[in-house]
């Protein structure tokens, strides 16, 4: 892949500072159940109410996945009715749609271990084009493969999502379900290839078309008392670069990567993002754990190395916790942009609240909008006091000069507001947080950041 010319990749191609996702994943899990989480929360069902609500609460895009196992339902064969009624909707509301076409899922006759992959996803990539590309007035947004990263580590050194094994005879570092010393890196790479045969393959359909590479952000440190981990530890840590940096030809040139294919980079923040290595002992967010990283210091990172358009891809909390939690990450953003770093857009995530992947019936209470209380109808209720707080933050950002010219370095701490405790304590069994000791909110998601990095 050649480097394009370069005001193809300067500019934002997002409508809107504020945006929500909805969860979409569709492969299938650790027990071979395939997943449809846009069926599942129930959001196909109420997709025109649901993008209603983001417009009324002054969302102007959305994240929606394609789903290449639901897309893809026999080899070339493919059926997007279900994405042009969403591309159609979502123009009835005014939303921007950023379309992610392979969200975890492939059709069962591909393996992620086999490099016939790449051509298979890059025909996929180019179909999607040709069906969403016409409903779009403005240049469409692609994610290609959401959190090559996790994918990578998922597919090789765990077993979340089937029919992927890790090959303990090849010497998969396979310790435990989450242990962030294990990369996927041959997996990895395959994927950027797939990724750059799939831009390569749009462009021919659409030359409109801006790309989105979503990852997450993390951090890891030395358990205490032992800084001769300090180096393992930033090894693992540098692993979260590996997918940005294969796209972008600064590692494994021969693949094709180039500035040009890194167009806009999206960053997934959560609250287990941050760990000691080895012991995989999350630093505490509610706890204060002092070795955190801040979000405006991990952004600036980001910005200082690569120089891209960049959003907040993913963010959000579960529980009570999540009023508190977008109050803070908001902040962060705000002193990132003071600082210089040009975050363009601000993703909540999910808006619509979501069951586990292993666990169909525990219910995560993460969205904007919690399931009824009986949560076969489906409705939707709102999470007023997280919907207060995003309500007070879109009155103050964006701040239209907020960007300075001249970027500077960002403080490894957080300047907003005095530490509170977070109130998640309360409500534990309700929320199900394990920070207290209970099931993880996030079980089948919680340790994966670990292997943004290595994955």
């Amino acid at each position: 892949m050649t480097d394009d010319p370069p005001d193809r990749v300067n500019g934002s191609p997002f409508h809107s500072f504020w945006m929500g996702g909805f969860e979409g994943a569709d492969h299938r899990n650790r027990f071979g159940t395939p997943l449809d989480m846009a069926c599942a929360s129930g959001h196909l069902e109420h997709l025109d109410a649901d993008y209603a609500g983001a417009a009324e609460r002054g969302l102007g895009g959305v994240r929606e996945s394609v789903g290449w196992r639901i897309s893809e339902p026999a080899p070339s064969r493919h059926d997007f009715g279900r994405v042009q009624t969403m591309a159609r909707a979502g123009r009835r509301h005014g939303l921007q749609i950023v379309w992610t076409l392979m969200h975890y899922g492939t059709p069962a006759d591909v393996d992620l271990h086999d490099d016939r992959f790449i051509d298979r996803f890059a025909a996929f990539a180019a179909a999607a084009a040709r069906a969403i590309g016409p409903l779009s007035e403005a240049p469409p947004v692609y994610n290609p493969i959401n959190e090559i990263g996790f994918l990578a580590w998922a597919v090789a050194e765990t077993s979340r999502i089937h029919p992927y094994r890790p090959d303990l005879r090849a010497g998969a570092r396979y310790l435990q379900d989450g242990n962030s010393l294990a990369s996927g890196y041959a997996v990895k790479r395959r994927l950027v290839a797939g990724v750059l045969a799939a831009i390569d393959a749009i462009r021919q359909v659409d030359a409109r078309a801006r790309f989105l590479h979503v990852e997450p952000v993390v951090h890891v440190v030395a358990p205490t008392g032992q800084p001769e981990l300090a180096e393992l530890a930033q090894a693992v840590r540098d692993y979260q670069w590996h997918a940005w940096d294969l796209i972008a030809g600064r590692e494994a040139p021969e693949l094709g990567g180039s500035m040009a294919a890194l167009d806009c980079v999206g960053i997934n923040h959560y609250h287990d993002g941050q760990w000691e290595v080895v012991t995989e002992k999350r630093l505490s967010w509610h706890e204060r754990d002092p070795r955190r990283r801040s979000l405006s210091a991990l952004l600036g990172d980001v910005w200082q190395r690569y120089g891209r358009p960049m959003m907040i891809a993913e963010t959000g909390h579960f529980g009570s916790g999540r009023a508190q939690w977008i109050d803070e990450a908001a902040a962060q953003v705000a002193l990132a942009r003071e600082a210089g770093v040009p975050v363009e857009a601000l993703c909540l995530y999910p808006l619509v609240d979501r069951p586990d992947w292993d666990d169909p019936a525990h219910w995560h209470h993460s969205g904007l909008w919690d399931m009824h209380a009986a949560p076969a109808s489906r409705a939707r209720t709102l999470a007023a006091d997280y919907a207060a707080a995003i309500a007070r933050w879109q009155r103050s950002l964006p701040v239209a000069d907020a960007i300075t010219a001249q970027p500077r370095l960002l403080p490894n701490r957080s300047r907003n507001r005095s530490p509170r405790r977070c109130r998640a304590s309360s409500s534990r069994r309700r929320t199900g947080c394990r920070r207290i000791g209970a099931r993880c909110a996030r079980p089948t998601r919680s340790v994966r950041w670990c292997n943004a990095r290595r994955r």
